[in-house]
């Protein structure tokens, strides 16, 4: 029976040794998973399985979501600005506030947002989260910290690879360039995910740091070169807005 229960764990430390190679984890993985299987399973469910299986519901949720808008861009936010109007509660303003960010309406998001804090959601972690985001892409940086500082105080390590790359985005448009890289080398050391790399390597083009941004590229590829069409699909709009980075790196040259 005892070696049942170790071929069980080394059946499960393989499966997990696959997805670290198909995912473009570092090989560290690997040598955790193999010198200690049940140990090193464990570790890497809960730090990387896991949080990237909820984060591609997430992303699935975005596809349905990006569908709709294509087939009638205002419906949702024309939708929740009735619903809103028409029955004032919590649960509308936070639907309205949704339907704004993903309108481009970020300034009139941030302020829904805010008010849906103040409310019984105030410790909502998704909408601290999206008011964070809002408020960076409305250019008012220092609110956007504030939300991200009570996230980090209150959620340990909840939505944490977002949570960083938010705050590297919100010290960038705060005007700590050197913070903010700092904090997007943090996230890639972490969590070594697409969205890490992808985000830094926008960053630096968009801040004419040619030099790291070609060298990000090959990190990118890697990571991406085993994808299958689902998570081509998935990453769609970070791929835009990456491909349109590079596409201006000669220009800034």
């Amino acid at each position: 029976m005892p070696y049942i229960g170790v071929g069980l764990h080394l059946i499960i430390a393989l499966f997990f040794a696959a997805h670290v190679l198909r995912s473009g984890q570092s090989k560290y993985w690997l040598l955790l998973l193999f010198f200690f299987p049940l140990l090193g399973s464990a570790i890497y469910f809960f730090a990387v399985y896991y949080p990237n299986d909820y984060r591609m519901q997430r992303q699935s949720h975005k596809v349905v979501t990006a569908a709709e808008q294509l087939l009638d861009p205002g419906r949702e936010l024309r939708e929740a600005g009735q619903a809103w109007e028409h029955t004032p509660t919590a649960q509308n303003r936070l639907r309205l506030a949704h339907a704004q960010l993903q309108a481009g309406e970020y300034a009139q998001a941030a302020q829904s947002y805010s008010d849906c804090l103040q409310g019984p959601f105030a410790n909502d972690v998704d909408i601290q989260l999206g008011a964070a985001k809002a408020y960076v892409l409305s250019g008012q940086a220092t609110q956007a910290l504030h939300y991200l500082d009570l996230l980090e105080q209150e959620n340990q390590g909840v939505r944490a690879e977002e949570v960083a790359i938010l705050l590297a985005q919100a010290l960038s448009a705060n005007g700590q360039q050197d913070a903010a890289r700092n904090q997007f080398e943090e996230t890639i050391a972490r969590f070594g995910s697409f969205q890490a790399y992808a985000e830094y390597a926008i960053w630096a083009a968009q801040s004419g740091d040619i030099q790291t941004a070609q060298q990000l590229q090959s990190d990118i590829e890697r990571v991406t070169a085993h994808w299958d069409r689902a998570q081509r699909t998935l990453n769609t709009e970070t791929m835009q807005r990456l491909n349109a980075a590079y596409k201006n790196i000669p220009a800034a040259a």
